[in-house]
């Protein structure tokens, strides 16, 4: 799977904001191609929803 998850406002759906930067104010990332995974990021769901696990058990 080739992907690169950031905030943008260009796209035409509504993205969600992170919530760990909603918590302590820093800019993190879901996923950056080639580079890292949020050890947030839980998969991506039908029809490309990103599952993020903050606030909760990461390794469920």
């Amino acid at each position: 799977m080739d992907i690169d998850l950031i905030a943008n406002d260009k796209v035409e759906w509504a993205q969600d904001k992170c919530p760990w930067s909603e918590k302590d104010g820093k800019k993190h990332k879901c996923a950056v191609k080639n580079v890292s995974l949020c050890e947030y990021f839980g998969g991506i769901e039908e029809p490309d929803t990103l599952v993020c696990k903050f606030g909760g058990d990461k390794d469920e």
